[in-house]
């Protein structure tokens, strides 16, 4: 039958009901898909303003927090002055070199001798040989146990100019007129290191040498 042939009552019913039938598929195919798409954006939404309520509570402790990791990063720097993260050797030298020009002494040689790995560190010594006026040598070693960087002297052998092998000295050298003592002792200086995994090998035992260093450096 043809719409047109309907009675009008029966074609307004034809009319409504289409219209009921497109209202259902537009809510069920583009309306409904977007109410769900809203509630899940509501829900997430309702989330984070939980989490920032949460974190809320901490802005007060941010500048205390702040100041904490300031506090660390300042005491790591310090410990990596005390005992460095890696050997730094010509670090070391420079430093020791400094400290017996102004004490007025005289360092002739470094002869490095085999590192031994610890738990936390490793030991780096080196047999020094230096010659001065006895006061400046006293300075010298009250100035190198007043750095930053741990060194150990030790085996310190005091001689005469006059007789230098008396304290094992390697060599002889042209002495000035106002020095009177040569001196050779081991200065032993650290670096630190990551603990190895067991079972890895990566770490040394005591007495190895896991790494190199310069074998003799004269001055």
């Amino acid at each position: 039958m043809n719409f047109n042939e309907l009675s009008g009552l029966k074609q307004w019913g034809v009319v409504v009901a289409g219209g009921a039938l497109v209202t259902a598929a537009l809510y069920y195919t583009i309306f409904k898909s977007q109410r769900d798409q809203n509630t899940v954006a509501q829900h997430a939404l309702a989330d984070k303003v939980r989490e920032n309520n949460e974190l809320e509570s901490y802005r007060p402790k941010l500048k205390d927090m702040e100041r904490q990791v300031a506090n660390l990063k300042q005491q790591l720097d310090i410990e990596r002055r005390i005992v460095p993260d890696e050997k730094q050797v010509d670090g070391f030298m420079e430093m020791m070199d400094g400290e017996a020009q102004k004490a007025g002494v005289e360092l002739r040689r470094y002869t490095a001798k085999p590192i031994t790995a610890k738990e936390y560190y490793t030991e780096m010594p080196f047999d020094i040989e230096l010659d001065g006026p006895y006061y400046s040598m006293l300075n010298f070693f009250d100035r190198v146990g007043k750095l930053e960087r741990i060194v150990n002297m030790s085996g310190l052998i005091l001689a005469n100019t006059k007789n230098p092998t008396a304290a094992k000295a390697k060599h002889t050298y042209q002495y000035a007129p106002n020095e009177s003592v040569v001196a050779t002792c081991t200065a032993t200086t650290f670096f630190s290191h990551d603990l190895a995994p067991a079972g890895t090998g990566a770490g040394a035992k005591p007495g190895t040498t896991p790494g190199t260093t310069p074998a003799t450096v004269n001055r």
